[in-house]
């Protein structure tokens, strides 16, 4: 079986690598268009994932149209030189249109409700639009919701062994079973992050503060830090990052991605964002691992509160492998269900 697969986001990246190794494995060709956008490329490289580039677009609508324009066209050349049997990604003008056109099934992932943009391009073509469970928007015939989430793809067990040679690569003096933190900070630059917000500059400081008496604090941004925060920026390849989480005391940010894969991977998880979505809100409600606020004295609080427990992170893990008994491997069910016709 022939396979084509765009990359619009690195979180796509990890979402299918596994995927992809295990198709290699059983002898279907795969062929990887991916966008130029932050650290694709990097983790495709890293992944051992050959690929074709997209571009990467400027800011500014009337660039992001040349750019969508010419990615649209030139994933349609590829399709016509491979012939794919079936498309898979995101929501995905590029696969939309030459699913379309050349008449072959497109199986549409999402779990993020508020991207509205996305949908509207991509879910008339989609064969198959694919969700968690938890996801909060009934899409009709097409849409199938799985009993998974997105991160399991990459965080589940059987793909992710945690490595603690991670702390030698961090060159920090950090060992297995010091205290520290993760934090994230995003870019507000996505359609659906409109009139969304998290931490502002003084709520930043304060964090920082209140962590800094209980252990070391790394900083992750998609944005350039302000100058007194580079100190705290992580200093390792972003295919380690999930060695860090893992290890990791607790979670603060802004990404809800990060925020789930802290939860999946056992880690105490504080997610600082107006935007709620089903699986967030799952880890949340159900499962008792993540606390969502943007409130800073709700906030510092909770991680107060958190830090009081000697047994946090094994109350965490305990958690975890609750939420790991519901849920299926990802990775698995999808090479199953192209494999078998999406039946």
């Amino acid at each position: 079986m022939k396979i084509l697969i765009e990359i619009g986001h690195p979180g796509h990246v990890l979402h299918f690598k596994n995927f992809i190794y295990e198709c290699r494995k059983k002898g279907h060709k795969i062929k990887v268009v991916s966008k130029d956008k932050e650290i694709s490329l990097q983790l495709l490289q890293a992944f051992n994932i050959p690929y074709i580039n997209l571009g990467k677009t400027k800011k500014g609508l009337f660039w992001k149209f040349i750019h969508t324009s010419r990615a649209i066209l030139k994933t349609f050349m590829v399709s016509l030189r491979f012939k794919p049997d079936v498309y898979l990604g995101r929501a995905s003008a590029e696969l939309a249109f030459s699913s379309f056109i050349l008449r072959k099934p497109y199986l549409c992932f999402s779990d993020t409700e508020h991207a509205k943009i996305n949908r509207i391009v991509a879910h008339p073509f989609a064969t198959k639009i694919i969700t968690p469970s938890c996801f909060k928007i009934n899409f009709g015939k097409k849409h199938l919701k799985v009993d998974s989430y997105f991160e399991l793809a990459y965080l589940h067990p059987q793909y992710f062994k945690p490595d603690p040679s991670v702390f030698e690569d961090l060159d920090s003096g950090l060992k297995k079973g010091d205290e520290f933190f993760v934090l994230r900070f995003v870019s507000w630059g996505a359609s659906h992050d409109i009139g969304q917000h998290g931490f502002n500059i003084n709520n930043k400081r304060k964090l920082v503060e209140v962590l800094e008496k209980q252990g070391r604090v790394f900083i992750t941004s998609e944005k350039p830090l302000e100058k007194e925060f580079e100190k705290y920026r992580i200093n390792i390849s972003p295919e380690r990052i999930h060695d860090l989480l893992y290890y990791a005391s607790m979670y603060v940010g802004e990404g809800g991605t990060m925020a789930s894969e802290a939860a999946v991977l056992g880690t105490p998880s504080v997610f600082v964002n107006t935007l709620h979505m089903g699986y967030t809100d799952e880890e949340a409600k159900k499962y008792e691992l993540i606390f969502q606020s943007t409130n800073i004295d709700e906030i510092i609080d909770k991680v107060n509160c958190w830090l009081e427990n000697k047994n946090l992170k094994k109350d965490w893990q305990e958690k975890k492998n609750n939420l790991l008994k519901d849920k299926i491997d990802l990775t698995k069910w999808m090479v199953d269900f192209v494999e078998h016709k999406f039946d």
